[in-house]
Order: C-alpha cells, then sequence, then structure tokens
C-alpha cells in the first residue's frame, strides 16, 4: 500500500525541475497533489491529468506568485477549504540573481528574499494549524548548500537560503512534542535551467566547450563532479515524509556531493 495514501501535499514552484521531481514522488506513494508554479495553462493541465493518471491520485494546480502574501494566502484558502489544509508542505520555490555586492540591484534583492524565504512563513503560518489539529504534518523546505556556506556574488540568494535553514530549525522546535516535522534538504549543483545558464555563461566568457565549462564548474565547488538530479532531492524529501523520518526535526541534509564536506 502506497504509504502517504489519503495525505494531500502542497509543492510550491513545482511545474518543473525539483519541485516537479519531488510531487511525482509524492504522487508516486499515494499522495494527492496540489501544484504551483508558473507555465502556459494547457501545459499545466496536461502535466496534472499525467501524474494524476500515472499514479491515480487527484492532482490540481493552485496558482500564486510566491512573492505576493496576498496570493499565497489565497493559495492556502482554498487548500484549506478544498482539503482541509495539507499534510505535506514543500517550500520548494526559488529564484536567483548573482552580482557584487555593490552592484546588486536592490528590487533583485527584495524579490529573492520574498520568493526564497518570506514565502515559507507564509505557507507555513496558514498551514501549519491544520497539521497540528490533525496531529500529523510533514514541513520540507527546500534550501539549498548556500543555507550552509557561501559563494560569491550570491548576497541575496545566501542570505534567503541561511534564514530558511534557521526558520526551519525553530519551526521544528515549536513542534518538535507534536507529530509535526520540519526539515531543510541543501542541494548542491542541480544542473537545472538557472544552472545551465550559468555554464552557458561561462563557456561563452572563457571560449571553451560546453562540457568543459561544466566540468570546470563543478570541480570548483561538488568533489563528486557529478550533478545531483532532482529524483535524488525528492527521494530525500520521500524518506523525511516516511516513519523512519519521525525523529529527524530541524535539520538541514546536504545532499552536495561532498561540498560541504571539504
Amino acid at each position: 500500500m502506497a504509504q502517504l495514501s489519503g495525505k494531500t501535499a502542497l509543492i510550491t514552484g513545482s511545474t518543473s525541475g525539483i519541485g516537479l521531481a519531488i510531487a511525482r514522488g509524492l504522487a508516486s506513494q499515494g499522495a494527492d497533489i496540489l501544484l504551483n508554479g508558473f507555465g502556459e495553462p494547457r501545459a499545466i493541465e496536461a502535466l496534472a491529468h499525467e501524474i494524476a493518471d500515472a499514479h491515480a491520485v487527484r492532482v490540481r494546480h493552485l496558482p500564486a506568485d510566491m512573492s505576493r502574501p496576498a496570493e499565497i494566502a489565497v493559495m492556502a484558502q482554498r487548500a484549506l477549504d478544498e482539503r482541509g489544509g495539507v499534510d505535506i508542505l514543500v517550500n520548494n520555490a526559488g529564484i536567483q540573481h548573482t552580482a557584487p555586492v555593490q552592484d546588486f540591484p536592490p528590487e533583485k534583492w527584495d524579490a529573492i528574499i520574498a520568493v526564497n524565504l518570506t514565502a515559507a512563513f507564509h505557507t507555513t503560518r496558514a498551514l501549519l494549524p491544520a497539521m497540528l489539529e490533525r496531529g500529523w504534518g510533514r514541513i520540507v523546505n527546500i534550501a539549498s548548500v548556500h543555507g550552509l556556506v557561501a559563494s560569491v556574488d550570491k548576497t541575496a540568494y545566501v542570505a534567503a537560503k541561511h534564514g530558511l535553514v534557521g526558520f526551519t530549525k525553530v519551526v521544528a522546535l515549536e513542534t518538535a512534542q507534536s507529530g509535526v516535522t520540519c526539515n531543510a534538504i541543501c542541494p548542491g549543483f542541480v544542473l537545472t535551467p538557472l544552472i545551465q545558464r550559468q555554464i552557458d555563461e561561462r563557456g561563452a566568457r572563457l571560449g571553451v566547450p560546453e562540457e568543459q565549462a561544466r566540468r570546470d564548474l563543478l570541480k570548483e565547488k561538488q568533489p563528486s563532479l557529478d550533478f545531483v538530479t532532482p529524483e535524488q532531492v525528492a527521494a530525500v524529501a520521500l524518506f523525511l515524509c516516511s516513519p523512519g523520518a519521525a525523529q529527524i526535526r530541524g535539520q538541514a541534509l546536504p545532499v552536495d556531493g561532498g561540498w560541504t564536506a571539504q
């Protein structure tokens, strides 16, 4: 029997990448899925039908711009009205911009903090009470290796992800005597469109082939010299939702090819 049958999961930023892999993974274990994210409406509808048909679960898309608290509130209220709340909340939505701090556009700072950190506060604040009332819940925050260490030109991202790890710890302590757990996953380099752009820019700047640019990027940080896959991150999220993880609370789990072991 699927271990999450009867549960409902909301995954922010789940129309592509890591979020989509987590949505698929949770659906494979029987959870009904509430997708969130940007994209062409027909493509999102087709994606929802695909996941629903593959795993015999209910799948809906709840649109909300995660930089806008009012839209987050509407999304959360719809989940409460339609499902009585969610059992699993995965705060995954994220954006990035890189520049030295003196050149960092203030509007980019504000947007990154809003989506990567503040959105998790709003979703958790809205959906945690129903979890506590039910006596069971899982909050999984997708942080980053940059929630544990820093890199140049990423002031906003590093600040947001460090903040998300701290937020995770506080929520875990506040729910420690309940059936709700809160943890963070900290991936290293995952080959997403965001990272692919960095590879392309590096290749163009240095005049080297894409494969060399990719390997050189990994060599700087990730000792395995291999990318983390979205499916590997999803597998960790699934474990955190399992009975075996019931006493894992407030942890920031690196999935980083050895990055933070150095």
